[in-house]
């Protein structure tokens, strides 16, 4: 599983031109699904990024996670970002988990998410063309993949 966390000023999902989901300050999460994935790797990404000491602390130090500051979430599914770009101009996504796969465990992602007590959790809507836009805060941007975390 892979995730790109972005410290944000704010964040908002569109479908269609409707609001789907938004958050204030917090984190705007970027979620792909790879082959093999499965609910340990949704629960573990869940607990590392609430936990995340990305926020600054009074001195301006980032010592502070999501939790401890009560920020939102904002997760998005993004099967892109299990491309395969070492061939060629054209990314294959062969890494990509299935499509029923995948969504299961975005939905198990967000509940771990919302077990951790992310005050406010928002999410797209798996599947769908979105318009995502984010102010970005820093900017603090990280990529976390499990199958480096979880060696």
């Amino acid at each position: 599983m892979k995730a790109v966390l972005q410290r944000v000023a704010s964040a908002k999902v569109e479908i269609r031109g409707e609001t789907v989901g938004e958050i204030g300050p917090g984190l705007m999460v970027l979620l792909g699904v790879v082959q093999g994935d499965g609910v340990d790797q949704a629960d573990f990404l869940a607990e590392k990024a609430a936990n995340l000491r990305i926020f600054p602390d009074e001195q301006g130090k980032l010592n502070r996670s999501l939790l401890d500051m009560g920020g939102g979430m904002l997760i998005v599914s993004n099967f892109t970002l299990c491309a395969d770009a070492r061939h060629g101009r054209r990314p294959s996504f062969t890494d990509s988990a299935d499509a029923p796969t995948a969504n299961a465990l975005y939905e198990r992602f967000i509940a771990a998410v919302k077990d951790t007590g992310v005050s406010k959790v928002e999410t797209g809507v798996f599947g769908e063309d979105m318009l995502v836009s984010i102010q970005n805060d820093g900017p603090v941007t990280i990529l976390l993949d499990t199958c480096q975390l979880m060696k």
